[in-house]
């Protein structure tokens, strides 16, 4: 067995279930020798995720900021003002207003509106020909979902896609001088493009979209703060929702027993979408940095240190999940840690569980065989996402 984690052992991309294993098993609260710590069980994952001397704030770390061109460049000083970068009173400050696109009454709203958005999509597939769900639905419904609620008109959401996706990678371990450069060059075009967006809501009436939200909001948001956090919900509101169907959809088909349950017990669907999230998650990992020592069992990690919680490890314990390798659709009491937990959980949750419910259950209506075209689709290069490039499928109705 390897000694030591590494992020780039050949040994986690061969089987990153079985790597995450041995460690669960053998050191489940692991120091590197590379500066950082990772937990691999489901409890201890939840104890960091909810621990009050964690903190997110990775642009005020001197060495984080400088691999991503130091304090005063665009992509630092955007992700400064991240609701995702904040602690305490300037979290909160920030999640109250944005939540206000996660209400229970806008999520009905948005439960209405997903299954057109999905049809919509469904009518352009040729069912004659193999179809890539990630291309075709996987990431299109999330991004149409996510443009409507921040306020991003059709016309101008391709060009805001590709402005997003190199500042996405602001949280991989280790930055590219490609990447560097590609992600500092792309967000001043967000910011400038949010602003003139921003303008516009200034002198209209206020709206349920975020940017006339924080235009319009009591709190008095800087233009920075909301084309930061408009920014920020774009990526976050479509790349681990497409994961989660992506990844979804795989695991279903490589375990055909669970499709046919959920053909015959669609009402299985939200404790489905929960089961598939733990399964096979959406990101990877989380970090924290300690502001306060943190012991879990007989290790004490110290105040100042950087904690990774591996999300396929945890979703994998058989001390939370009896049986974690088997895929059940009926499994009660998930509370998946795929979504997070404690004051940075998801609030987009129970948006992405419609998105993906829907389109699953729309596919499964509409088609009486999917089937796999490739049995080891490909993946995107992404250090946090578990992210597919394509997923091609066969749709006989």
């Amino acid at each position: 067995m390897t000694k030591y984690f590494d992020f780039n052992d050949p040994e986690l991309r061969a089987d990153r279930f079985e790597y995450y294993r041995r460690f669960r098993e053998t050191d489940p609260v692991h120091k590197t020798p590379h500066g950082y710590w990772m937990l691999f069980r489901y409890d201890d994952a939840e104890t960091l995720l909810k621990h009050s001397g964690s903190s997110s704030n990775f642009p005020a770390n001197e060495n984080w900021a400088k691999a991503r061109g130091g304090p005063t460049s665009p992509v630092i000083k955007a992700s400064g003002k991240w609701m995702l970068m904040q602690d305490h009173e300037a979290h909160k400050r920030l999640r109250r207003v944005i939540g206000k696109l996660f209400t229970p009454r806008m999520i009905d709203k948005m439960r209405a509106r997903v299954p057109d958005i999905v049809e919509t999509l469904m009518s352009g597939i040729d069912d004659s020909r193999e179809v890539d769900l990630m291309s075709t639905l996987a990431f299109p419904v999330p991004i149409t979902v996510v443009s409507e609620l921040i306020g991003i008109p059709e016309a101008d959401r391709e060009v805001f896609r590709t402005w997003s996706e190199p500042v996405g990678h602001v949280i991989d371990r280790t930055i590219s001088p490609q990447r560097l450069i590609a992600m500092n060059k792309a967000e001043p075009r967000i910011r400038a493009y949010i602003v003139e967006r921003m303008n516009e809501a200034r002198h209209a009436e206020p709206v349920e979209t975020m940017i006339s939200m924080m235009t319009h909001a009591a709190e008095d948001f800087t233009e920075d703060e909301t084309a930061a956090n408009v920014g920020l919900l774009y990526n976050a509101g479509h790349e681990t929702t497409a994961n989660l169907i992506g990844n979804g959809m795989l695991a279903l088909l490589r375990q055909p027993a669970a499709m046919r349950r959920l053909r015959e017990e669609p009402s299985l669907m939200g404790t489905a979408i929960e089961e598939l999230s733990r399964f096979d998650p959406s990101a990877r990992f989380a970090c924290r940095i300690l502001t306060e020592d943190l012991t879990l069992g007989e290790k004490t990690i110290p105040a100042g240190e950087a904690v990774f919680v591996a999300f396929d490890a945890v979703g994998r314990d058989p001390e939370r999940y009896p049986d974690p390798d088997q895929l059940d659709l009926g499994r009660t009491g998930v509370k998946s840690l795929a979504f997070s937990a404690g004051p940075h959980h998801c609030m987009g949750k129970m948006l992405a569980m419609v998105e993906a419910g829907t389109l699953f259950r729309m596919l499964l209506d509409r088609y009486r065989k999917i089937e796999l075209v490739d049995d080891n689709p490909p993946y995107q290069e992404h250090f946090n996402l578990n992210m597919l490039a394509k997923l091609p499928l066969r749709l006989t109705r």
